[in-house]
């Protein structure tokens, strides 16, 4: 069977996409690094692709290449990505696809684009919408991670209810005040769950003090413990509490386990993506914002189609996405 082969600039949230990409197609797939040979050569990458030559001088490659009758396509996240991702493509043979929008760059250059909506893309036959980032976890990690979890905690009978906090972003704030009033509120609307929450990187050592001034029963303090619960919440708990910047982890709790969600809403006046992608998840049931009286949204988002799609555009069968689905099926069952 022939490989997806992946490109990574070494951000893992990008090369996480194109995992989950590549499991959804069915295919077995390599990771290879990749980036930039000098400086400029990124902005000369744009001017090449619109001239239509798309040389692989400007970027690193490891060596040898792969020969083409080993790949099926070659599939990129993020813009330190697209344009080796296409070039390679080109010089093999096969189709190259990208996950997000690769703005600045031929959109007709590429076999297939998946593309979140937030992102506002645009409308084109190879151009895919979702309404979420991918995410490529499975049944091991989150079957590692909860019993890493439970070696850890042993929950009581009681449902849990589960804050999962980032922090501020250039669309988002996250003080002591809002956390205060939002932990509060959480508390409020839970009163028969046990209560867990887990900062993270991007957490205010302030808002980090207000978490440990609340009785939670588990509680993870990114600044103090780097061990991540994450996966045990998404699989263990009845609500998810999620602060409304963290669109992967959003994209993570709407996607797997069967737990109802409301986002907290840290997020500014102005319209942003961020606004944008929270509104296509109460649009879709898939999530709530949280106020007094909501109850979660219970939806989980299927991508199915999106990736079938996707893979007629890249030429791969549908036999090889009926057994990447079933074992997607299969990871959603465990899960929930």
């Amino acid at each position: 069977m022939k490989e997806i082969l992946i490109l990574t600039d070494g951000k893992a949230g990008h090369e996480n996409q194109s995992r989950a990409f590549a499991r959804a197609l069915g295919l077995p797939f390599r990771v290879v690094p990749v980036s930039f040979r000098f400086r400029g050569a990124k902005a000369l990458s744009y001017l090449l692709d619109r001239a239509g030559t798309n040389p692989l001088f400007p970027v690193e490659l490891p060596h040898p290449l792969p020969s083409p009758g080993e790949i099926a396509a070659v599939v990129g996240t993020g813009s330190g990505t697209f344009y080796a991702a296409k070039s390679l493509a080109k010089k093999l043979g096969v189709p190259s696809g990208a996950v997000l929008y690769p703005r600045g760059y031929r959109i007709g250059g590429f076999g297939c684009i998946l593309a979140p909506s937030f992102d506002r893309p645009a409308e084109r036959p190879n151009v895919i919408g979702i309404p979420v980032n991918l995410t490529a976890a499975d049944s091991a990690f989150y079957k590692e991670g909860t019993e890493k979890f439970l070696s850890r905690y042993k929950p009581s009978a009681k449902p849990a209810a589960a804050v999962i906090l980032g922090g501020p972003n250039k669309a988002a704030s996250m003080t002591a005040q809002w956390a205060k009033e939002t932990l509060s509120g959480v508390f409020d609307a839970t009163p028969d769950c046990e209560h867990w929450i887990t900062t993270s990187r991007r957490t205010p050592p302030e808002v980090e003090a207000v978490v440990d001034s609340f009785p939670f029963d588990y509680k993870l303090v990114y600044s103090r413990d780097r061990f991540n619960p994450i996966p045990a919440f998404v699989s263990l708990a009845s609500r998810l509490f999620v602060s409304a910047e963290s669109t992967g982890m959003l994209s993570e709790a709407v996607t797997y386990g069967s737990s109802a969600v409301s986002a907290l809403d840290n997020l500014g006046a102005c319209r942003t993506k961020f606004r944008r992608f929270l509104e296509g998840l109460v649009k879709l049931g898939a999530a709530d914002v949280f106020a007094p009286g909501a109850k979660g949204g219970s939806v989980k988002i299927d991508l199915s189609p999106q990736f079938s799609r996707a893979a007629a555009l890249l030429g791969i069968s549908r036999n090889q996405v009926r057994q990447g689905l079933v074992a997607a099926l299969e990871r959603r069952t465990e899960r929930g």
